[in-house]
C-alpha cells in the first residue's frame, strides 16, 4: 500500500473526492455498514467546496434561463428537495459527533441595485418570485433602508430588496471537517492521497491507482473529484469518449474581518448575473464574512487567484454592500474551481462498465444538494429503488440543449454587456449598442462555425471565443458525441 497506513487495500466502494459530495455520499455508504475508503488530499487543492459561501438555497440562484428549460427546472426541483433536507442532515452530524453550530446565516437578503442591467437582475429578481410563489416558499418584501448591516456607495445603493425566510448558510471549512469525523467514526477509512487512474477488467471497474504507486480495491468506484475529475476519465478515453468533458468555473472568494467587529444576520446577495452567481457577503463567526462572486471558465483548475478577480471582488463588495470592508482586515483568499460539464449540467449515475459511478459536473449545486445525492446515490450502489428520476443527467448522453441557439446568443451578448457594467465602465452612451451588434454578430458566426448543429451553454460560448483550446475541447466532443449515436 506504499504510503498508506491501511488495514486493508479492499473496499466495498471507494469515493475519490473528499469535497461536500464525495464526504457525504462516503458518510453515507459507511452509515449502511459497507467498508469504504474516502481518497483525497487533506488540503482538497483546488476543491469548489472549500471556497464556498455554503449557502442552503436555491430560489436566489434563480434564474430566466434556468426557468426555460425541463432540465433547468429539473435541477431547480432537486435543490428545492435538498432545502427540505438540511436541518435533519445538520442536527444529525452533531448527535454523531457534536462541534459548535456551524449554520453561520439566518435566512437571505436579496437586493435589486442599480449596478446591474435590467435584462438580467430585474428579470432574475422577477424570476426567483415566480418560481417561490410556485413552490409556496416564504418570502417578504423589505425596505432596504431597513437593512441594518447595508452601507454601500450611494450610487450602487439598492432599490428594492427581499427576504427569504429559510435560505440559510454554514461554515463550508466546518462543514467538511464534521463530515469527516462522522465518517471515521462510523468505520469508514480515510485515504489522504490524490488518484492517478482507473482499474478496470472487461466488465467491470475494480479500482483506482494512487499517484504513490498503490491500489484500492472495490466493487464500486464513485468518482466525486468536482473538477479534478477529468483528468482520471481522461486516462480510460474508451470510457471518457461518451461523457461530456468538463471544465473549471475557476472563482476567488475572500474572508474578511470587519472594521468594527460586526456581521450581518443573514445573506446578504444581488442575482446572479454577469455569467457569475452574483455578489454575496455571508456573515462566519468572530467577526468574518466571507465575500464572492467571480466565475470565470478555465479548462484546467486554478489553485492561485488573479490579482485582477481580486481586486474586482472587493471592489463589488466595498461599493455595493459596506464601504467600511475597505477598512477590514484581508484574513484569506480562496480559489475553488466548479465542476462545468460543456452541456451545463450534471453528471450523476452510472458511467459504463458496472461499479463505475459519476457524481460531479454539479456546477453551482453541488455542496447545496450533497444530502440529497448523496442519499439517491447510496440506493442505487446498494441496488435499492431510486427515488428520483435522474435519467436527463446520466453520465453518457448526447448534449443537452437547453437553449436555443438564439437564446445562447442573446443570453452571452447581455451577460458580456453585463460584466462592463459591474466593472463600472466609463464610456461614451452609444458605445455599448454598438458593441451589443458587434457581439450579437459575432457569436452568431462564431457558433455557425464551432458547430452548425450543438450550442454551448452562454457562459461557455463567451468563454470559448478567444480560447483555441476550449474550442477544441467543444469541437471533440460534439464529434464524439456523433460518433456514438
Amino acid at each position: 500500500m506504499s504510503s498508506l497506513e491501511v488495514e486493508s487495500s479492499t473496499f466495498d466502494a471507494v469515493v475519490v473526492g473528499n469535497g461536500a459530495l464525495g464526504s457525504s455520499l462516503a458518510l453515507v455508504l459507511a452509515r449502511r455498514g459497507l467498508r469504504v475508503a474516502l481518497v483525497g488530499e487533506p488540503h482538497r487543492p483546488a476543491a469548489a467546496s472549500v471556497a464556498a459561501g455554503a449557502m442552503l438555497g436555491c430560489f436566489g440562484e434563480v434564474t430566466t434561463t434556468l426557468l426555460k428549460s425541463e432540465h433547468g427546472r429539473t435541477k431547480l426541483d432537486m435543490d428545492v428537495r435538498a432545502t427540505k433536507l438540511w436541518d435533519g442532515w445538520l442536527a444529525r452530524l452533531y448527535d454523531e459527533v457534536g462541534g459548535d453550530e456551524i449554520r453561520s446565516a439566518d435566512g437571505t437578503i436579496v437586493m435589486l441595485n442599480t449596478v446591474g442591467i435590467p435584462q438580467i437582475d430585474d428579470d432574475n429578481y422577477a424570476a426567483m418570485r415566480t418560481a417561490m410563489d410556485e413552490y409556496g416558499e416564504k418570502y417578504e418584501d423589505i425596505s432596504p433602508s431597513d437593512i441594518a448591516w447595508l452601507d454601500p456607495d450611494p450610487g450602487s445603493r439598492p432599490q428594492l430588496a427581499m427576504f427569504i425566510t429559510n435560505e440559510h448558510a454554514v461554515n463550508s471549512h466546518a462543514l467538511l471537517d464534521r463530515l469527516q469525523a462522522a465518517f471515521t467514526k462510523a468505520g469508514g477509512t480515510v485515504v489522504p492521497e490524490s488518484v492517478s487512474g482507473l482499474l478496470k477488467n472487461a466488465e467491470r471497474a475494480t479500482g483506482v491507482t494512487l499517484k504513490s504507486g498503490g491500489e484500492l480495491q472495490a466493487g464500486n468506484v464513485v468518482l466525486a473529484a468536482g473538477a479534478a475529475t477529468q483528468h482520471i476519465l481522461d486516462t480510460v478515453p474508451e470510457i471518457s469518449a461518451g461523457i461530456p468533458p468538463m471544465v473549471s468555473g475557476y472563482g476567488v472568494s475572500a474572508l474578511v474581518g470587519t472594521e468594527d467587529g460586526t456581521t450581518p444576520d443573514s445573506v446578504i446577495r444581488t442575482p446572479n448575473r454577469a455569467f457569475a452567481c452574483g455578489l454575496h457577503v455571508v456573515p462566519r463567526s468572530q467577526g468574518r464574512v466571507y465575500i464572492g462572486a467571480t466565475n470565470i471558465i478555465s479548462t484546467t483548475p486554478r489553485t492561485t487567484p488573479l490579482l485582477s478577480d481580486v481586486l474586482f471582488l472587493l471592489g463589488c463588495a466595498t461599493h455595493q454592500v459596506r464601504r467600511d470592508l475597505s477598512e477590514s482586515g484581508l484574513e484569506r483568499l480562496q480559489v475553488g474551481n466548479r465542476p462545468v460539464p460543456l452541456d451545463g449540467f450534471p453528471l450523476l449515475g452510472e458511467a459504463g462498465p458496472g461499479g463505475l459511478w459519476l457524481m460531479t459536473g454539479t456546477y453551482r449545486d453541488g455542496l447545496h444538494q450533497s444530502p440529497l445525492l448523496a442519499e439517491e446515490m447510496a440506493r442505487r450502489i446498494l441496488g435499492e429503488t431510486p427515488q428520483l428520476d435522474l435519467e436527463m443527467f446520466r453520465p453518457r448522453r448526447a448534449p443537452i440543449q437547453a437553449l436555443t441557439r438564439e437564446e445562447s446568443i442573446e443570453t452571452a451578448v447581455t451577460h458580456m454587456l453585463a460584466t462592463g457594467y459591474e466593472y463600472d465602465w466609463n464610456i461614451p452612451i452609444e458605445w455599448p449598442y454598438i458593441m451589443e451588434d458587434y457581439l450579437r454578430k459575432g457569436y452568431s458566426q462564431f457558433a455557425e462555425e464551432l458547430d452548425p448543429e450543438f450550442t454551448p451553454p452562454p457562459e461557455l460560448l463567451a468563454a470559448s471565443r478567444l480560447r483555441p483550446d476550449l474550442i477544441q475541447s467543444l469541437r471533440d466532443y460534439y464529434a464524439a458525441s456523433r460518433a456514438g449515436e
